[in-house]
């Protein structure tokens, strides 16, 4: 067994994991498992940089990391950033600031790569099983893109484009500096215009309707399922490979849209931080599941942090 330690930052959320890999067996025991808000794509899509207050936040948590990953004796530490950083004028100040904290340079991976290490992560432990036949279509819901991968064993074809939770809601939800609650009807149809033409660009190089079975990851999916499932709490055993049917995402989806701040809030198995970006990363979700044909998603705990941790082995 080899202890490694991976980590994504992304548009949202930067999240960590320490675990054992058996490279022979293909078992994976995670030892730690973490995530925190600290969105740092706050104001990119509008300025073209990273805000003070976002990199700060975003190193806080990197130290925090740093100790966690000392005091587990991690072998290997791989860090992967993603969307924001990728957008960003002022991206030199992130990368020197993580390599201070932690002693490695953020990769700042193409969308390609992205969803590259998505897919396999995603679509390790599905292999082999007869409900759940390829080809898979893996989707990555993140706050500033949307990763789409299709394959068998391996990748057949990926594109990464710029539908997030975060940028879908600063563009067309925000109104005089706060979250319009609840959106009107012409801010609903801007953000399913935006999707629409992000859909119609995925599908130029990810042919979506040959999928047998799609897969969702990442906050905006497992919270929409978390609801799905009625759950008191946020449980990660409950939710992984769960499958929500398409009427419940549709169901779910106008419910957030017509609630209020305080409405989401009051869900026990809301993050604090994606309390005003659930919505629109669930209208993601079901417009991607309407433009599939799918049925139903079948969701993953296990995404691109998994697929970097085995990059390592």
């Amino acid at each position: 067994m080899k202890r490694v330690a991976a980590i994504d930052c992304g548009t949202n959320s930067i999240r960590l994991l320490v675990a054992d890999l058996d490279p022979e067996s293909g078992e994976l025991k995670e030892l730690d498992r973490r995530m925190q808000i600290v969105r740092l794509g706050q104001g990119v899509d509008r300025t073209g940089r990273l805000a003070p207050e976002a990199l700060e936040r975003t190193f806080a948590a990197c130290r925090e990391y740093a100790a966690l990953i000392k005091s587990l004796g991690a072998e290997q530490l791989r860090f992967v950033a993603t969307s924001a950083s990728r957008d960003a004028e002022n991206r030199e100040d992130f990368v020197r600031g993580v390599v201070d904290i932690l002693g490695v340079e953020p990769e700042v991976i193409t969308g390609d790569q992205e969803a590259a290490f998505s897919y396999h992560g995603a679509t390790r432990e599905l292999e082999g099983r007869d409900d759940v036949p390829p080809p898979y279509l893996v989707v990555d819901i993140g706050g500033g893109s949307t990763e789409f991968v299709l394959g068998n064993a391996e990748v057949r074809a990926a594109r990464s484009v710029d539908i997030g939770c975060v940028r879908m809601t600063e563009r067309h939800l925000v109104h005089e500096g706060s979250v319009t609650d609840p959106p009107a009807p012409e801010q609903i149809a801007a953000i399913k215009a935006d999707i629409a033409r992000a859909l119609d660009h995925a599908e130029e190089a990810v042919p979506l309707s040959q999928a047998t079975t799609l897969v969702g990851l990442a906050g905006s999916v497992t919270t929409v399922a978390a609801l799905a499932l009625g759950l008191d709490r946020y449980d990660s055993a409950a939710i992984h490979h769960s499958r929500i049917p398409l009427a419940q995402v549709r169901a779910i989806t106008e419910g957030l849209l017509a609630s209020t701040h305080a409405e989401r809030a009051a869900s026990p198995v809301m993050h604090p931080g994606r309390v005003d970006v659930i919505a629109a990363g669930a209208l993601v979700l079901l417009s991607i599941m309407e433009r599939v044909g799918a049925e139903e998603v079948v969701v993953s705990e296990h995404d691109i942090l998994d697929g970097i941790a085995w990059s390592l082995v």
